[in-house]
């Protein structure tokens, strides 16, 4: 066997090998093989997509008023604090609406000041109308329509995010419209952990408890869930301003019973979750977890001042209008590093731990559509899929063998190779299979038998001049060559701009039909010619099959 043959064969022999290795995860004989195997080799395989494997499909609304309504909410927190600081006299500075504030001054004969530091320092408000001790200010028309539009954007890469984190292979996610999310989420199980864990806004805020009103001595220890109603009743009215009353969830360890705490809690923000750079789940000394957070430089230097200046104070720590924990502070804290404690399992503190790396949402979600995709419609389906591959590959492989005879099995034996390549390829890759993919791997039967069909007709072109069979083959490869590729390089190209500007399944197409394009290159080109090289050198061929 000349070298340039052995060469060939060898490497197509590896390519079939790595394939088979590759593949070898996304069949059943995989559970049988042993430990060592399963260890060394790749074990990830092709993932089927929500159509084949079922899953879970939602589609979300964000609430974009509420992402306008909370920028406006911590500017007059900010603003408050920046007037404080100018030593100007403000008596409050409160929301009205969804994007109006309300400057109230001590001294209505500041006002020019006020008006003029508020006009330099925050560009985005313009003064509505004057009262007497009152400037009102709207968020002009731009940054309205600039933040809502932010809010879906920013919404839908924190959703990506915790998804990414919550270990989901090949989700689809996708902005719909002005407003509106659309998730995919093949293989989910737990679909309600799931639900939780995308819907959750994951607003974290610090804020002091008012432990200084009689209020706050006269609230009980704890309530049950079935008597808040009642306790808000008797308790709400007597709220004072400035504090609100929230509820940390307990559970009892023996029990599993579900109580809540109340706080009477100062509303004012001290600190919120926009500074956190990391989160993880840790395990106290009696063995329960917590999630253990991490500040980045600005936020170390806030939450030091805010601990130095609250020394045995508590300080409560909130998420999504829940407490988790309430410590008392006990001296200075540095270095940006805290706690959250709370009654939860190791499960619910790992989810905490995600959303909170992902960052909050900018505005609550709702649920417009939620579906919980059984298998049974992917079973029915991969069965059809198959079904339809193998028919095809049967009348292509009987009418090579028919109309080509011995070449056309030569064709068929590449054909052959194609799909196990290819299989493998999409292994490697991980790739998503679903029911548009299996309708691209079947196209690229298709190309695979055209490719052949044009090297055949030229091989019979140059028998009919009378060449040699070996001089027929080669010059049959050589003209048919810029053919091939050419009609594969246009597909490869319309494959490209599918994957690039198609979503979902669109993208399954693309990918399985890119990949069969490359492979059919390789099997028409080469695969094929090394068997009529190999033939014709053991047995000098006087006359070809075809």
């Amino acid at each position: 066997m000349k070298r340039g043959i052995r060469g060939r064969l060898l490497l197509l022999s590896i390519t079939v090998l790595i394939s088979i290795i590759f593949f070898l995860p996304s069949t059943p004989v995989y559970p049988l093989l042993p430990d060592w195997w399963k260890n060394v080799m790749p074990s990830r395989g092709i993932t089927l997509g929500l159509d084949l494997q079922g899953g879970i499909h939602m589609v979300l609304e964000v609430e974009e008023e509420k992402a306008v309504e909370n920028l406006v909410e911590r500017t007059a927190s900010s603003i408050k604090d920046f007037l404080d600081s100018e030593k100007l006299p403000v008596a409050s500075v409160k929301r009205v609406g969804p994007s109006d504030l309300i400057v109230t001054l001590s001294d209505p004969g500041k006002k020019a000041d006020v008006a003029k530091k508020i006009e330099a320092n925050y560009s985005n408000f313009i003064q509505k109308e004057s009262q007497d001790n009152d400037l009102v200010y709207h968020l002009r028309e731009g940054e309205v329509i600039r933040i809502k539009d932010s809010a879906t954007t920013q919404a839908l890469e924190t959703i990506r995010n915790r998804i990414d984190q919550f270990g989901v292979a090949e989700p689809l996610i996708q902005r719909q419209g002005a407003r509106q999310i659309v998730i995919q989420l093949p293989g989910v199980k737990d679909s309600k952990r799931a639900k939780d864990l995308i819907g959750k806004t994951a607003l974290l805020e610090f804020k002091l408890l008012d432990e200084d009103h009689p209020m706050s001595r006269t609230l009980p220890l704890s309530i049950t869930t079935l008597n808040e109603e009642t306790f808000l009743a008797e308790y709400g009215s007597k709220v004072p301003e400035g504090d609100e009353l929230m509820f940390e969830r307990l559970i009892d360890s023996e029990t599993g019973e579900i109580r809540k705490r109340p706080y009477l809690i100062k509303k004012r923000i001290m600190m919120t979750g926009d500074v956190l750079t990391d989160a993880r789940v840790s395990i106290g000394q009696f063995n329960e977890p917590y999630v253990s957070i991490s500040m980045d430089g600005a936020g170390a230097q806030v939450f030091e001042r805010i601990t130095g200046e609250n020394v045995k104070k508590r300080l409560a720590i909130i998420l999504d209008n829940n407490v988790y924990s309430a410590p008392v502070i006990q001296d200075r804290i540095s270095g940006g590093n805290a706690q959250i404690t709370g009654s939860f399992t190791t499960q619910e503190a790992n989810d905490l731990a995600i959303v909170l790396r992902a960052g909050a949402l900018p505005a609550p979600v709702r649920t417009i559509q939620d579906l919980t995709v059984g298998p049974s419609l992917g079973e029915d389906s991969i069965r059809m899929g198959i079904r339809a591959t193998v028919l095809a590959g049967i009348l292509v492989i009987l009418f090579m063998m028919i109309y080509y005879r011995m070449s056309g099995m030569v064709a068929d034996m590449a054909l052959v190779l194609n799909l196990i390549v290819l299989m493998g390829g999409l292994a490697a890759m991980n790739a998503t299979l679903t029911l548009p993919g299996i309708a691209g791997i079947i196209l690229t039967i298709g190309m695979g038998v055209d490719s052949n069909v044009l090297i055949f007709e030229r091989i019979r072109e140059e028998l009919r001049q009378g060449k040699p069979v070996r001089l027929a083959i080669d010059g049959g490869y050589d003209k048919a060559f810029l053919t091939i590729v050419d009609s594969h390089v246009t597909t490869l190209i319309t494959a490209v701009v599918l994957f690039l500007f198609g979503t979902g399944p669109i993208k399954g197409f693309a990918v399985s039909l890119s990949l069969g394009i490359a492979i059919n290159l390789f099997t028409a080109l080469v695969g094929t010619k090394i068997v009529f090289d190999f033939i014709n050198s053991r047995w000098k061929l006087q006359r070809l099959s075809i």
